[in-house]
């Protein structure tokens, strides 16, 4: 029989998030030290609880390579995320979206059009990254075209691609969220769906609002440069579209993430070849890195000189410490320990949807990725729910608002490093124009403390020796 070990104090607990708190804080900000550096010690920091706890060294190695393998899929979406954006910026397609976008798109409506294209590709392919290094792009570079700053743009962008991928069927984060809730996705699809709609049309309203000001602030001139330097660098063609729709096509299918962009990553190779004349060679090496290019115009070069797998290995990097950390601090009982402390102050729905909320948001800041967040936060909170008799739909919907919509704010997280280095912004300058985010946590909390859009249903209001899957089970 297994020894039960004892749970970590939470003088001990503290001593290890805070002294990790204390190390990414200062290598980021004031000695500009990789955030890795960092999350690698918080290993060491939570092993060595660990061991002091009465746990062997093997099983915490165990733990942390548990955690990794959990997130294996966001990694090499990660890198075929990097290939698909270098290959589309040297096949001339992320360029003839920026031209043809240039051409169409008024200033005034601008981040009106970019949160509901960027929305929409995330729905139909259910992949906030891939809608980022797709979408994304062509809106930052469309942004800096019309004279909107950056920090606005990404805004815009990341209030869309979030809300598109926690709609999404196809997106990993609803799987994930619905399914460690023991939610059927459909219906947690359902739950989340009023509240996300209402704070879709407040973030709509916003950015229409906002952007009115840029209306009569844009530089047509400028506008008119970029577009002859973008027709002067590359074939601009409305054929750049097929591989665009192809992909959508496929993800919007049900078919799988990975494949499908690294396929769009092969059909850039041979529009790169085909319609920007370059050398086979040169096509195929934009798969790794991106193809060094000086048009003149500093605005195009910072554009254009993206993309690659090899610009994603940073990111990989901390995907990989961070799941594994996570990994740890499950294993080693801390985040337990951390909700057994505010268990018995779980007194209303209210209070349940907050202390949700923040469990997600702080999985992300310490365990460094999304992934946990949304494994972890279901697991510490499921018995508060249970033992209130409160449906899971609720518990789902909390954990996806508190996991997915802040992991980008976290900027040493999986979400936090990718789309500053793919959106060329930092983590706090975008964070004040997340507004999908603000608007939709504000409305989960305010409505479930005045019991509005509460789902009911006795398959998800779940006691401690009952779940859904035992349920189905018996009835297969």
């Amino acid at each position: 029989m297994e020894r039960k070990l004892p749970l970590p104090s939470m003088l001990q607990v503290f001593l290890v998030l805070g002294t990790f708190l204390l190390l990414a804080f200062s290598f980021t900000a004031k000695f500009n030290l990789p955030i890795q550096l960092a999350l690698c010690v918080g290993w060491f920091l939570a092993m060595a609880l660990g061991i002091k706890l009465g746990h062997k060294y093997k099983d915490l190695e165990a733990a942390a390579g548990e955690g990794i393998y959990k997130g294996m899929g966001a990694i090499l979406i990660l890198l075929a995320v990097g290939a698909l954006v270098g290959t589309w910026i040297a096949g001339g397609i992320v360029p003839s979206i920026i031209y043809f976008g240039l051409q169409t798109i008024h200033p005034s409506i601008f981040l009106l059009a970019t949160l509901i294209i960027c929305s929409m590709t995330a729905l139909a392919t259910g992949t906030s990254w891939g809608a980022a290094g797709t979408a994304g792009i062509a809106m930052m570079g469309i942004g800096q075209g019309l004279g909107v700053p950056m920090p606005v743009t990404a805004g815009a962008i990341l209030s869309g691609v979030y809300f598109g991928d926690k709609l999404s069927p196809l997106s990993d984060s609803v799987i994930l969220a619905s399914s460690m809730s023991e939610v059927e996705i459909v219906d947690h699809i359902k739950g989340m769906l009023p509240i996300s709609l209402t704070a879709y049309a407040l973030t709509a309203v916003a950015f229409t609002v906002y952007g009115l000001q840029f209306g009569g602030n844009a530089d047509m001139a400028q506008v008119q440069a970029v577009m002859q330097v973008l027709d002067g660098t590359f074939n601009i063609s409305i054929l750049s579209f097929v591989p665009v729709i192809i992909v959508l096509l496929l993800l919007s299918r049900k078919f799988p993430s990975y494949p499908v962009i690294m396929l769009g990553s092969a059909l850039g190779i041979l529009w790169a070849i085909l319609f920007q004349d370059r050398a086979p060679v040169e096509a195929i090496s934009s798969v790794w890195a991106p193809l060094s290019m000086t048009s003149g115009n500093a605005f195009i070069d910072n554009i254009l000189n993206r993309g690659g797998m090899s610009n994603m290995l940073g990111s990989v990097a901390v995907i990989i410490f961070g799941l594994g950390f996570g990994g740890l601090l499950d294993k080693v009982g801390i985040l337990e320990t951390v909700a057994k402390q505010y268990e018995n102050r779980i007194t209303n729905e209210g209070n349940l949807t907050v202390y949700t909320v923040l469990t997600a948001f702080f999985a992300n800041v310490f365990g460094s990725a999304m992934y946990v967040s949304l494994i972890l936060t279901p697991k510490i909170m499921s018995g508060s729910y249970d033992r209130m008799n409160v449906d899971r739909r609720m518990l789902s919907r909390s954990a996806e608002f508190g996991g997915t919509l802040t992991s980008g704010m976290v900027p040493w997280s999986d979400n936090g490093i990718f789309m500053a280095g793919l959106l060329g912004v930092s983590t706090v300058a975008y964070i004040p124009y997340m507004w999908m985010s603000f608007i939709s946590i504000g409305l989960v909390i305010a409505f479930a403390y005045l019991g509005k859009f509460r789902p009911n249903d006795q398959r998800y209001v779940k006691s401690s020796d009952k779940s859904l899957y035992q349920t189905e089970m018996a009835g297969a």
